[in-house]
């Protein structure tokens, strides 16, 4: 379904754009919104993708997997004026809804009233982006185009074109490198001396996979709610769909007695959904089929340093690929683009190496936060939150929240529904962490909260944590 864009008018003043273009490699979900934040600046730009345009293609199935768009990531495209265009596709959940081996149903907000997570498919939102980019004067778009050698001293891209097989030399200014987890600008970068990287993989996978619209395109579970299925050792979600249909993933071990390696045919994957996702299976009508058809996905987390280097700046995945468990990966590279945006308005357009620096020693802290946030946040969705236990304290938190508004903010509304950096925001979730930890051995139910032992303990805590 094409968007109905309403093409911004102006942005920040706009001065005269360079004469050589600024380079920009990946037109994916960043690099589209990134080469929007320059064009709007008055910049040529050109964007140079490895693959064909997804605009001539059908959807790719089973690698679209819905995202969650939150506060910084609306923030960056409201930034270019495209945030009411794609609130008109994407669905509010305002809450989780737990499903445990009973079909049995807890739900948990995910802020106060009125807060939302917003499911948008991938797919759909790259397309706009690029419809966007395409009515924009002075920029380019050039698909099919693989980075074959990045010659940082003499400032070329060395290109192969995927469809003839041409190799050429293309010169830059300066290169923005948002081309992906696995990205070519950064593979050049780490054959320089002392280029720190890593990457590191979960032993899990991710499939994505089906549950069918109700009759008449209605929804057979809730509809503004993200759906999960916890299972200790792994877990499925679902995202909603506009046609009643929701997006769901399953993240499972690749090795093991349960786990992908195990399941090696129909019968065994038909039996294993029907034993511990019972509630889900009816509404999965296609869910062998697509379980050996849909490819496997693999779950990493890249951290490297330097981000910049001659005229090089790496931004989204590029820079900080992050697993997807808290619905920030998206976010914290769109995040990126405002970062940017701001310093170039703190620096100028013209003072990039300033810019780059500046925007490198701000972000890299927050996003290595971002990084373990993620894998934190996995833990707690594969194996807490069906626990009681966890509920509890959850809704402790909650009070807590509420009785001291000023003094207490979940961590999650911190990350998902404010613009405070990362690392702060991993630093007091561990401040209140500990708080919870010293509380939650004399609370049994919610009543004892009130117990004037309880909010001493509470009071002493609080002040002990600074908070």
């Amino acid at each position: 379904m094409a968007l109905p864009i309403s093409l911004p008018a102006g942005g920040p003043a706009e001065p005269a754009g360079a004469a050589v273009p600024l380079t920009v490699a990946g037109a994916g979900l960043v690099g589209s919104l990134l080469a929007l934040y320059l064009a709007r600046r008055g910049h040529a730009v050109q964007v140079f993708d490895r693959r064909p345009d997804l605009r001539l293609r059908q959807r790719s199935e089973g690698r679209s997997i819905n995202l969650a768009l939150s506060d910084r990531g609306w923030r960056a495209l409201e930034g270019v004026g495209i945030a009411d265009d794609i609130r008109q596709v994407s669905i509010p959940m305002h809450r989780r809804v737990m499903h445990d081996r009973q079909g049995q149903l807890t739900g948990q907000p995910y802020g106060a009233p009125g807060q939302a997570i917003y499911s948008v498919n991938r797919d759909q939102l790259n397309r706009t982006l690029l419809d966007l980019l395409e009515a924009r004067p002075g920029v380019q778009l050039r698909f099919g185009q693989q980075l074959q050698r990045l010659d940082l001293a003499g400032r070329a891209l060395h290109l192969r074109d995927v469809a003839t097989g041409r190799e050429y030399a293309e010169p830059y200014t300066e290169l923005f490198g948002a081309d992906g987890a696995f990205s070519a600008v950064r593979g050049a970068l780490q054959r320089t001396d002392r280029y720190n990287y890593s990457q590191d993989y979960l032993e899990y996978g991710y499939k994505e996979l089906t549950i069918e619209a109700g009759p008449g395109g209605t929804w057979a579970l809730e509809k503004n709610a993200l759906h999960i299925w916890p299972r200790g050792q792994y877990l499925m979600i679902a995202l909603p769909n506009f046609d009643g249909s929701f997006n769901a993933t399953l993240f499972f071990p690749y090795e093991g007695p349960t786990s992908f390696a195990a399941l090696l045919d129909a019968a065994a994957v038909t039996a294993f959904f029907a034993d511990v996702f019972a509630d889900a299976v009816p509404l999965m009508p296609r869910l062998a089929e697509e379980f050996f058809t849909n490819p496997t996905g693999s779950l990493v987390t890249v951290r490297c340093y330097p981000w910049h280097m001659a005229d090089v700046l790496l931004l989204g995945d590029a820079a900080h690929a992050i697993v997807p468990f808290y619905g920030q990966g998206m976010n914290v590279g769109f995040e990126d683009c405002t970062v940017l945006d701001g310093l170039l308005d703190a620096h100028g357009d013209a003072n990039w190496p300033a810019v780059m620096a500046a925007f490198e020693q701000q972000r890299k802290p927050n996003a290595d936060a971002m990084a373990d946030l993620a894998l934190y946040n996995f833990v707690e969705m594969r194996d807490r939150v069906g626990d009681p236990r966890f509920l509890l304290q959850k809704r402790i938190e909650n009070k807590i929240a509420t009785l001291h508004p000023t003094r207490w903010v979940p961590l999650y509304t911190r990350v998902t529904f404010s613009h405070l950096p990362y690392a702060e925001a991993w630093a007091a979730g561990q401040r209140q962490d500990a708080v919870m930890a010293q509380l939650m051995p004399h609370i049994q139910t919610d009543a004892d909260f009130d117990s004037p032992a309880v909010q001493a303990r509470l009071a002493e805590e609080l002040a002990a944590a600074g908070a």
